[in-house]
């Protein structure tokens, strides 16, 4: 199994308390550990704990909008692209209604230089409706939203592939945009043009099993839907039958899951920090913090490293062999990030 690690950009109130002038230090610092961390013990043939480092791309926070933080997605990736070696760059995920695609596929190829190589295409169709409408872009239903969606991925993977794209679309319209240079990474088996194609590979992120699971079968490199074990176990099996549908081997395409992690070395441990999500949410959204906590207390990956390793041991068996785990501490508090590099991640690493 391979792991990934948000960065906390704000978005989920994990910025709170830390004045604007230190927060990109924060961020960061975080980014360069996941660049460097091990798994495990510090022994030689440590193996690296964190194969990605990922932020949102919302502008608004959540549970509901407030005047804390929210650093703009794609700056942050240039950012760590310049700032890690190693450790690869994503979002979870890009919201394909935020930028016309053509420029999103210059953006991104143009990260892909900056980090050599290193960066992850996640895409949406977009949900946050409060968002959506303050920036202008109004909020089209989700077959509109879907069908930009689908003919964005066509563009940007033209851009990257052939270096220039022409879509006369229903929702873009793109007459011979230019993208060179072209990304350095070159995914096997990709597209018309055959192995060797220059490309970044797409995340095509949600649940959707009439359109989104079909965009994903089509275009996808990986997957990012439902982390609980009935929930992931289901959409796989949609997933596979829309591969079966067109032809392509369910077995292409890489299926992950977003977690938050809540980790204690005992049960009491685990408590003290749900406490402490609780009164952190409440210095800012005390309407929500309840029910934040209650959410978080429902995941899979909540409790000791012996309860999570067994949790992901089946979700691995069910075939979820990515997870993209979220530590609401991280900004104040690595140490249940480091228990979680210590005893969870070489359980699973295989």
């Amino acid at each position: 199994m391979r792991f990934g690690l948000f960065i906390p950009q704000g978005w989920r109130q994990d910025l709170v308390g830390i004045d604007p002038s230190e927060q990109w230090e924060t961020m960061r610092s975080l980014a360069r550990h996941a660049d460097t961390a091990l798994a495990g013990e510090r022994l030689p043939g440590a193996r690296h704990a964190w194969e990605s480092a990922w932020v949102y791309d919302h502008f608004h926070t959540v549970p509901e909008p407030t005047g804390e933080a929210t650093h703009e997605a794609w700056t942050l990736m240039a950012a760590f692209a310049a700032s890690t070696e190693r450790v690869r760059l994503g979002q979870m995920c890009t919201c394909i209604a935020y930028r016309n695609p053509a420029y999103l596929a210059k953006v991104a190829a143009t990260v892909d230089i900056v980090s050599g190589g290193r960066t992850e295409m996640g895409i949406g169709a977009g949900w946050y409706e409060h968002e959506w409408r303050a920036y202008g872009y109004g909020f089209p239903g989700a077959g509109a939203r879907l069908g930009a969606l689908d003919e964005g991925v066509q563009v940007m993977e033209q851009m990257w592939r052939t270096g220039s794209a022409t879509l006369d679309g229903t929702y873009f319209q793109v007459d011979g945009a230019l993208c060179h240079p072209q990304p350095l990474q070159v995914l096997d088996g990709v597209g018309p043009e055959g192995a060797g194609a220059p490309s970044i590979p797409l995340w095509i992120a949600g649940g959707g099993e009439k359109k989104t699971l079909r965009i994903a079968a089509r275009h996808a490199q990986y997957t990012n839907f439902d982390g609980r074990l009935e929930g992931f176990t289901h959409k796989s099996e949609v997933l596979r039958g829309h591969c079966e549908a067109i032809g392509r081997p369910f077995d292409e395409i890489t299926r992950s899951s977003n977690y938050n992690v809540v980790i204690g070395a005992t049960e009491a441990d685990v408590e003290d920090r749900l406490r402490w999500i609780g009164e952190h949410y409440a210095k800012t959204v005390p309407a929500k913090a309840e029910e934040t906590v209650a959410d978080f207390r429902s995941g899979p990956l909540v409790g000791t490293p012996e309860q999570i390793v067994e949790n992901l041991q089946k979700l691995e068996g069910a075939g979820m062999t990515y997870a993209i785990t979220y530590f609401a501490e991280a900004a104040y508090d690595r140490t249940g990030i480091e228990l979680f590099e210590r005893e969870v991640i070489p359980a699973l690493q295989g």
